[in-house]
């Protein structure tokens, strides 16, 4: 049994007798909870909030949960699935998922629920700081770093780890499963589950990439496909990103040439009017290779099935990795008439197809055949970055493989080898080389480095002689990977991997100077694209494809835009150490012309993104983004629901349960009432009419209306089916909210769960596995001192950097009980 940490209630005024509980206290204003300064590691940890005075609460925490709480979290109800009835402040940390719980609703301002019986402030107040303070000094007396499996390299992973020791851009799901989202993410270590077919799958990766990186004169004959959807334009003002200046459509691909050989490029199309003709350009690397003369006069056309396909003559290209464009030379500037769907100038019928479907031929498919009659190999970059000495006798190949294959381990293995392990390697190289000479014997070698579990796991090692259940510092190679691929999503550079192998890097200060050197560099753009992508759900986006009925305007190029809005908005907070509240009250955002033409932005020209301030507050932050709001929708409708939900679950953390069994939809429901058909604001008003509905409805709903001006697609609108809109509602916490602006203004009066549940998915991430109630005190103080800090972003990462659970480890625990592993 635990004790009761120290706290004593004495009528209506808690009183605490642990020193280390009052330490606490007194070094944090209200809401906020952290650790002492004297247990922070280093910089940013170190700057608390100033002290302020704690009032006592007019009920006390036990009898506040007693009277308020137990009406609904009881035996019998089970609200929630949770029942308080033996709720005890004293035994707090012994069911601390249940007390985390209790804080995050009660810091939201969730509980109790809108028309419920509530206490005074001072005393819910009262009950939340209670609640931490325990739990806090509870940690702070025995850190629990948590454990996690060893992760391997995912997808995105796998190929910036390529990228980096060889620079190719290699595509990693030509050879890997889809990585299993968890908590977020997609770095989640128990979520990577192992098979026979996965490992299949490396050792498959491993061979390919090291032929596709030293080249293959003798590489056989294959056809690479690679594939449009129907859903990417090739309007006229639709010019792809890559291919050559004057075109339209078609697509850019990067591709790896095995040999110095000729090779044939096949093309497919679909759509035509039957009665163009259409050039279209091929060029390796921004020059013209060929001209495509495509007639849509042939069989197929506009009933979608495309033309025959077109191949070139063959094309010689030399060894490597080119960029190959094929796109449509453009014959026409500005609108052009589209008969098979409607779009925003014109009256023409509609069709429920892709965003494909046009008068204008679309390239479906660009097939590389080859190689034919290769000649050899030309030198290549990737060649370059293995072929360190090249020896010019026999007597030197064997020294030689084994510098290059000591410098390739080193990289791709993330830290120091051993002779033992070169020895192994070398071993591989002499069979390759007796098979075909010093560059098979590399090949085979860098094959072997490839399949190494070194490679594909990040395995922490764990010292032989800690106790098992116990805390243990990381290995400063490890600590090097955690670091470099939080920040970079790549394997660590060379100045870490020397820190590490030195010794230096895991001195607090030396850690800190590093974190704050991978922030300043480019690759940190990787926080947008990984982190910010997947805890924001911009995958989503791609599920949702608006009706072109109604919105025919729409495809993925304006969605990839979107995206790419957000990306960009959100690396922007980090690269000027913005305040992470800025996510939400940003009066700027990132767009090119054509976004900034959807939105109904003026003064935007060109194709390039640029920084663009808002002309008023109808948008503001990511809530006025359309990566946010299309992937909140339907196709046919918009979504208070889901756009409520999204701002509880990704923003605030406090997920509404699902629904319960056999609850009907809105579209079930049916659309119509009296005669009249219903808006969208109407069927949510008749689906709250049953209890059950109403108890989740009531929290989500005002958050969903608030954002309902703005369309499927993220467009302004003031009516939906002829009816002016009606965007009234009650925040849950009372605050009337109609507009954007309102709901952002409602969300920042409590700031303290958006900066918490930003901190938990950024420490989830860092750490590549799910937070457990253990870690919430440490989520609470890196919340709290970025506080003293405006909420910038580099105290939010350093804080994680600097967090005992991502310096340390829990050893593995005893397997016997009896004291042996």
């Amino acid at each position: 049994m635990v004790t009761r940490a120290g706290w004593t209630v004495a009528g209506t005024a808690i009183v605490c007798v642990a020193v280390a509980a009052t330490t606490l206290l007194a070094q944090r204003p209200a809401g906020r909870t952290g650790p002492p300064e004297a247990a922070a590691p280093s910089g940013v940890l170190t700057r608390l909030p100033v002290p302020v005075h704690v009032t006592a609460p007019a009920v006390p925490p036990d009898e506040v949960v007693a009277t308020y709480c137990v009406r609904c979290h009881n035996d019998s109800l089970l609200r929630g699935g949770l029942s308080l009835e033996t709720f005890d402040l004293s035994a707090a940390t012994e069911r601390a998922d249940v007390s985390e719980k209790m804080i995050r609703k009660l810091q939201a301002g969730m509980m109790p629920p809108p028309g419920s019986r509530r206490p005074d402030a001072a005393s819910l107040d009262g009950l939340t700081r209670a609640l931490e303070a325990t739990l806090d000094a509870a940690a702070a007396a025995r850190p629990t770093p948590g454990t996690r499996p060893f992760p391997r390299l995912n997808r995105a992973e796998y190929a910036r780890a390529i990228k980096d020791l060889l620079d190719l851009d290699v595509d990693a799901a030509t050879w890997l499963p889809l990585d299993q989202m968890s908590a977020n993410f997609d770095n989640i270590a128990d979520e990577q589950t192992l098979s026979a077919t996965l490992l299949e799958a490396y050792l498959n990766a491993a061979a390919d990439v090291s032929r596709l990186a030293l080249g293959d004169v003798n590489a056989v004959t294959l056809a690479r496909t690679f594939t449009n959807t129907s859903y990417i334009s090739q309007h006229p003002w639709d010019h792809i990103e890559g291919a050559p200046f004057g075109t339209r459509g078609g697509m850019v691909v990067n591709h790896i040439f095995p040999a110095d050989a000729e090779y044939v490029f096949e093309l497919t199309f679909t759509s035509g009017d039957n009665s163009r003709f259409e050039d279209v350009d091929i060029s390796i690397d921004g020059h013209r290779v060929a001209l495509v003369k495509y007639e849509t006069g042939q069989p197929g056309g506009a009933d979608g099935r495309g033309a025959v396909p077109m191949r070139t003559d063959p094309i010689v290209v030399r060894a490597g990795q080119h960029r190959v464009a094929a796109a449509f030379v453009r014959l026409a500037e500005g609108p052009y008439e589209d008969i098979i769907r409607p779009h925003d100038w014109s009256f023409a019928g509609g069709g429920s197809g892709g965003a494909g479907i046009t008068t204008l031929p679309h390239l479906r498919d660009l097939i590389i055949h080859g190689p034919y009659r290769a000649t050899g190999l030309s030198p290549t970059s990737s060649r370059n970055r293995v072929f360190r000495c090249r020896p010019t006798a026999a007597v030197e190949e064997r020294p030689c493989a084994r510098a290059i294959l000591t410098d390739l381990a080193r990289q791709a293995w993330r830290r120091p080898v051993s002779d033992r392990e070169i020895d192994s390697l070398s071993q591989f190289y002499d069979l390759g080389a007796a098979a075909g000479g010093f560059e098979v014997g590399v090949r085979t070698a860098l094959e072997a480095v490839l399949a190494s579990p070194h490679f594909i796991f990040r395995l922490e090692r764990q010292p032989v002689d800690v106790a098992p259940g116990t805390r243990f510092p990381l290995a400063d190679v490890d600590l090097a990977s955690r670091l470099s691929f939080f920040l970079w999503g790549t394997p660590p550079d060379a100045r870490l991997r020397d820190l590490a192998a030195r010794g230096a890097l895991a001195e607090p200060a030396t850690l800190e100077a590093e974190a704050r050197r991978l922030l300043a560099d480019a690759r940190a753009d990787a926080l947008g694209w990984r982190f910010a992508a997947q805890w924001l759900r911009l995958q989503d986006v791609d599920k949702v494809h608006p009706d072109p009925n109604f919105y025919p305007d729409f495809d993925d190029n304006l969605a990839g835009d979107m995206k790419r809005e957000t990306v960009m908005f959100f690396n922007d907070l980090v690269r000027r150490d913005r305040s992470v509240l800025d996510l939400y009250r940003a009066d700027y955002t990132f767009l090119n012309e054509r976004l900034a033409r959807h939105y109904g932005l003026s003064g935007v020209s060109g194709r390039q993104f640029r920084r663009v301030p808002y002309p008023d507050a109808t948008r503001r932050g990511l809530l006025g983004q359309g990566s946010i709001l299309v992937q909140t929708s339907m196709a046919n409708r918009t979504s208070p629901v889901l756009r409520g939900k999204w701002v509880m679950e990704v923003l605030l953390g406090t997920p509404p349960p699902p629904p319960p069994p056999l609850t009907p939809t809105l579209e079930e429901q049916g659309d119509v009432k009296d005669g009249r058909t219903l808006t969208t604001r109407e069927k949510l008003e008749v689906h709250r009419e049953d209890p059950t509905c109403n108890a989740c409805h009531r929290f989500m709903d005002p958050i969903g209306l608030a954002l309902d001006n703005f369309d499927v697609t993220g467009r302004w609108r003031e009516r939906e089916r002829g009816m002016p809109l009606d965007t009234r509602g009650d925040f849950y916490d009372g605050t009337p909210v109609s507009t954007p602006g309102d709901l952002a203004t409602a969300l920042l009066k409590r700031p303290v769960p958006l900066v918490r549940t930003f901190t938990e998915n950024l420490m989830s991430y860092a750490l590549g596995r799910r937070v457990e109630p253990a870690d919430q005190p440490a989520i609470r103080a890196i919340a709290g001192a970025a506080e003293a800090n405006q909420y910038r972003m580099s105290s939010f990462i350093l804080g994680v950097v600097t967090a005992d659970a991502f310096r340390h480890k829990q050893a593995d625990p005893d397997p016997t009980g009896d004291g042996r592993r």
